[in-house]
């Protein structure tokens, strides 16, 4: 099993390899080439490009590998993304194990910087199934937590740069104090929910960071959405929380198929909720098109599905 892994991922790796080739593999991204010199940043998703949008202001290009309503975890990069990324200045990943394709793609794409925003946190660590052990990803998920999201954008971009150090900065406080008032706003709504119904349903397990913020206990289908299966075991005991804390609703996250939690809600007695944003912003017209709305859209799916619906 070992030797067809490392084939596997030996092949994998050549499969990247050959679509730079056919991509062509130009000296710059082809739309920036006559209308944009500033350098590129290219991040491996939507929420992780709003970031670095706040930080950067109008002093770097900054583009997301990963489009709005796409799965994160296990992405599988086209021959246009790995163009992108040999001719970027900076590519920046999550970390903790959420891009699972990142390190095959980054060599394909060539000798490009990288940053790993996660980097330096300490992170919740996953307690269930097959992932017990791992590292959460899902560090975005908490305002505090996002605070050394943007510290390291700010000493990547002030190093890629220099003259824009002082503006990054700028940026980069304004945008912490919305963190701030964002953090200041989750606690004050999420308080209002009483103690015995604060378990947040889901079915991603993508919500222990900002549990742990605001005091709140999470149950879920599967830890993360690279182990999207849905075995009658995980099925059953997710109903017989539900039941044993009468939690009157239940959700689900935006880039998976709702159809299993679905099933659990009506077994369980619940009501199906609606979904969050977790590793996916919505399009620009969308609930969720920022990182700072992504969260608020929540704050209000939990309010309503928790707070104001009745058993």
């Amino acid at each position: 099993m070992a030797s067809l892994k490392r084939v596997v991922r030996h092949s994998f790796s050549l499969v990247l390899l050959a679509l730079v080739a056919l991509a062509g593999c130009s000296s710059r991204d082809p739309e920036q080439q006559t209308s944009d010199s500033r350098p590129t940043v290219l991040t491996s998703f939507t929420v992780l490009a709003d970031l670095a949008r706040n930080v950067a202001g109008d002093r770097l290009h900054v583009r997301s590998i990963v489009k709005p309503g796409a799965e994160i975890h296990g992405y599988q990069p086209t021959p246009s993304d790995i163009e992108r990324a040999s001719s970027a200045d900076l590519i920046v990943e999550n970390g903790l194990g959420l891009e699972l394709w990142f390190r095959r793609f980054t060599a394909a794409a060539g000798d490009v910087p990288t940053l790993t925003l996660a980097e330096g946190m300490q992170p919740l660590l996953i307690t269930e199934d097959a992932y017990a052990g791992k590292p959460n990803p899902h560090a975005w998920m908490s305002p505090q937590r996002t605070m050394h999201y943007v510290d390291r954008l700010v000493d990547a971009f002030s190093d890629l740069d220099p003259a824009g150090a002082e503006q990054f900065a700028a940026n980069a406080a304004v945008y912490k104090a919305e963190l701030q008032q964002l953090d200041h706003d989750l606690r004050d709504a999420l308080q209002t929910i009483p103690p015995e119904r604060r378990l947040l349903v889901t079915c991603e397990g993508a919500f222990s960071y900002l549990a742990q913020d605001y005091g709140f206990e999470e149950a879920y289908l599967w830890p993360v959405n690279a182990e999207s299966q849905v075995t009658p075991k995980r099925m059953a005991r997710l109903i017989a929380t539900v039941r044993e804390r009468d939690i009157p609703t239940i959700y689900c996250e935006s880039t998976v198929s709702d159809k299993a939690q679905r099933e659990v809600a009506t077994a369980a007695g619940a009501r199906f909720g609606g979904s969050f944003y977790v590793d996916s912003l919505s399009e620009a017209d969308g609930p969720a098109p920022s990182l700072l709305e992504l969260q608020r859209h929540n704050m209000d799916l939990i309010r309503s599905g928790l707070l104001e619906v009745q058993r």
